[in-house]
């Protein structure tokens, strides 16, 4: 008996492990004092409906210390990011490169594999230049605010760190948007200390 406790008690603890260890993120390098974070998306980069000072890049830079670079683009679908993306990684060498993309393909209706294709080539381009990539996802328009698979999915595929549950319980809630589909002021700063919880998460500070 001792012996079949001993050998449930191993499993227990292996089960715990295992289940502990897939619901973990994917790990980043730590950030040295210096580096220079992308912020790289569209409107909810941006800071539509606040003021620029209060979109979630300039609310990270005041968490951090570091340099967070807003490059976010109104009304850009992942079709122009992908042609963008590559000068402003030269340009500004980040070490991470934090990715809000894919809102505007589902407000179009466009092709989502399309737009997964995108996002995966963004990816890509980051880390063929040494940059780790961190990524939020967006939701879907509608009642439930539910970013669909792909997301996820490229996450996994990818062993990205993501927030996927970060810009729908935002959007989700009237007190913290400017309009239907962008955060206001309180909004973009919780945004951006969900997404500073997220990089201490992953080891990157």
């Amino acid at each position: 008996m001792k012996c079949l406790s001993f050998r449930f008690s191993l499993l227990f603890i292996a089960v715990v492990l295992l289940l502990a260890a897939c619901s973990s993120q994917p790990q980043l390098q730590k950030l040295p004092p210096d580096a220079t974070i992308l912020a790289f998306g569209d409107s909810l980069t941006y800071g539509s409906g606040a003021a620029r000072d209060e979109s979630y890049p300039a609310v990270l830079s005041q968490l951090t210390g570091l340099e967070v670079i807003n490059a976010g683009v109104p009304g850009e679908v992942t079709s122009q990011g992908v042609k963008r993306l590559p000068e402003l990684l030269d340009e500004h060498l980040p070490m991470l490169l934090i990715l809000c993309h894919g809102g505007n393909d589902l407000l179009r209706k466009q092709d989502l594999n399309r737009a997964a294709d995108n996002i995966r080539s963004m990816i890509t381009m980051a880390r063929e230049r040494g940059v780790a990539v961190l990524m939020l996802a967006v939701p879907k328009p509608g009642v439930f605010l539910t970013p669909p698979p792909l997301y996820e999915e490229i996450a996994s595929e990818m062993g990205v760190p993501i927030a996927v549950d970060t810009i729908p319980e935002i959007l989700s809630d009237r007190s913290l948007k400017s309009d239907t589909i962008h955060p206001n002021s309180d909004g973009y700063r919780l945004m951006a200390k969900e997404i500073f919880q997220l990089i201490k998460e992953v080891g990157a500070l």
